[in-house]
């Protein structure tokens, strides 16, 4: 007999803010800015349907301090050229119901989308479909104070608290894995040195918001890629972040690098690194929340009795159902997550992307959308923003 009890049983962080339930929406990239770096009317009343539905936290992907290292001409970026009053109402809208609205702090690094900006990583990159250039010393020192100052401006626009980026191969998750970090002074070689700039991010975005501000960071368990990023790498540094300031660590996994596949089209059943976070728990006392390939209500309720897991951190799910925290809660079953046979690279995150978009504007997501007809769609709404995006944020 599945019960409420754990799934909706409130979360004390160690900051002493609390999330009202166990159900959080995490981040994706939504790509529903205006290609300025501000917020749409479409995406401000996503989040406050993400809320109105439930939700204790939902966070929004690929939030930038840098308009040059931005992943989409469809991500929020937070600096002297915002639209602060937007921003305002995004998060007050996206707040209801007594959930929180995290922004999830980006830099795309080698996987800076080239048409806005310039692709630069831990070490120089020449791939058939990347190429890259090495941040400099001076660069990566400046790192911290950058994140740190976006945390900041997050907080006085009204976020309830952060999430750093370390996962899915952007910057942070670059600089951790082997594969792509072929630096020979401090930042590179060791695995200590490997993490030593996310650990120094962590402490001056900490510093930078004060104790009861909630940072939190997503970390990967893998990036599923040979020679890059392991499960012993990824334990000995959350080894490492146990006597950080952190208030939850959110475990995901795989990599958006060009032509690998994404642990989030997995065909796989049931959640794709619950063992990893069993293993994790040994390592810190920092809650910990993980998110990938779980889609039922049992399967959440279960890594919660066992104590894998202190938060859900649901996605597709949650486009789904919008109002899957309500639907879970009062029995019902959400929308069965749809199969596609043979889909082509990039159609299902476009067909999820596009129902996103759906749900922005109160509109019934559709089941049966063609997925290339997504890619179409997907591809030219970042054609015409990207546009818009160079002539705001014009290269120094």
């Amino acid at each position: 007999m599945i019960t409420n009890a754990q799934l909706f049983s409130p979360l004390t962080l160690p900051c002493g803010v609390t999330l009202k339930n166990r159900l959080a929406k995490s981040a994706m990239s939504d790509s529903l800015g205006d290609g300025c770096g501000n917020p749409t009317s479409k995406q401000i009343r996503l989040y406050e349907r993400w809320a109105e539905g439930g939700a204790a936290l939902s966070i929004i992907g690929e939030v930038q301090g840098d308009p040059y290292a931005a992943e989409k001409p469809g991500n929020l970026v937070l600096g002297l050229q915002s639209d602060d009053s937007l921003l305002r109402e995004l998060t007050q809208r996206g707040a209801q119901n007594g959930g929180l609205l995290f922004a999830q702090l980006g830099h795309a690094g080698a996987m800076t989308h080239p048409p806005i900006g310039t692709p630069k990583g831990p070490s120089a990159l020449s791939l058939p479909s990347l190429t890259c250039a090495a941040l400099t010393a001076g660069e990566i020192q400046h790192l911290p104070a950058q994140f740190a100052r976006t945390a900041l401006h997050a907080k006085t626009v009204g976020f309830g608290g952060v999430q750093i980026h370390a996962a899915h191969g952007f910057l942070l998750s670059q600089f951790l894995s082997p594969l792509f970090n072929k630096r020979t002074d401090g930042y590179g070689g060791s695995l200590a040195n490997r993490a030593r700039l996310l650990l120094e991010v962590i402490a001056t975005v900490c510093d930078a918001v004060g104790p009861a501000f909630p940072v939190i960071l997503k970390l990967n368990a893998t990036d599923q890629l040979d020679g890059g990023f392991t499960e012993t790498d990824a334990l000995a540094v959350i080894a490492m972040l146990d006597t950080s300031s952190l208030d939850l660590i959110d475990i995901s996994g795989g990599t958006y690098f060009p032509g690998a596949k994404s642990a989030s089209d997995s065909t796989g059943n049931g959640p794709y690194f619950a063992a990893f976070a069993k293993a994790a728990r040994a390592q810190t006392t920092i809650p910990l929340m993980l998110t990938g390939g779980i889609k039922t209500k049992e399967q959440a309720v279960a890594l919660l009795e066992t104590g894998t897991a202190d938060m859900i951190g649901l996605a597709r799910a949650f486009i789904l159902d919008p109002s899957l925290p309500t639907t879970w809660h009062d029995g019902g079953a959400p929308p069965p997550f749809p199969r596609f046979s043979n889909p082509p690279e990039g159609g299902i995150t476009a067909w999820y992307t596009q129902q996103i978009a759906r749900i922005g504007q109160d509109t019934p997501i559709d089941l049966h959308a063609d997925l290339n007809e997504a890619i179409r769609a997907y591809n030219a709404r970042d054609d015409a923003r990207t546009a818009l995006w160079n002539a705001h944020f014009s290269k120094p």
